[in-house]
């Protein structure tokens, strides 16, 4: 069963990724491509992953502009899941 992360759990699981901004119960970044073809193909990456993990981020798309804001709807806010999936999709863009 996953857990809800305390605040100093966060702030420690924060240094984990990069350039992620915690905003009440989520944890959210933007990306911006060179244009949509690359935006929806790096959505396909994340797809795939967060299938794979049983764990799908709240997202838009607009364009060459992907935003991306993870939470855990379980347990009302934000757990060990959205760090792994931060964390992958990191990889993804690095």
């Amino acid at each position: 069963m996953v857990k809800k992360l305390n605040a100093a759990e966060i702030e420690n699981a924060m240094i984990s990724i990069q350039n992620w901004k915690r905003k009440d119960q989520t944890i959210q970044k933007d990306f911006k491509f060179k244009n949509f073809i690359e935006a929806f193909g790096f959505m396909s990456q994340v797809a795939l992953i967060a299938e794979s993990l049983n764990h799908h981020p709240n997202w838009s798309n607009v364009y060459n502009k992907v935003s991306i804001h993870l939470t855990t709807h379980d347990v009302g806010g934000l757990s060990e899941k959205d760090f792994i999936l931060a964390q992958k999709i990191d990889k993804i863009t690095s």
